[in-house]
């Protein structure tokens, strides 16, 4: 979910990535390092998240990486509403 720096202020904005992004992750419970939430897979229409994410992309406001003609999601399904409770947020190991 996208956020502010307040780890609780997630409400109505997404991001579908189309790589693994560890920079997300959760690393510790300080609010810089609680990382973000990832709730969702694509399960059809990969071809259209691909599309998307080739799309030309610039600053605005105070947000960088923004495309630059809007994007609007016209549908989407909950597949399951089965949550995994018995995930664990992943850690980085310690520095030696």
């Amino acid at each position: 979910m996208a956020r502010t720096a307040d780890p609780d202020s997630a409400t109505a904005q997404f991001f579908v990535n189309l790589g693994d992004n560890q920079f997300l992750n959760y690393t510790g419970p300080d609010a810089e390092s609680i990382g973000y939430c990832v709730f969702g897979k694509v399960t059809s229409g990969l071809d259209v998240v691909q599309k998307i994410g080739l799309s030309a992309t610039g600053n605005m406001g105070r947000h960088s990486d923004v495309p630059i003609k809007p994007i609007t999601i016209k549908s989407a399904k909950l597949v399951s509403g089965e949550a995994k409770t018995d995930v664990k947020p992943e850690t980085k190991p310690e520095a030696k």
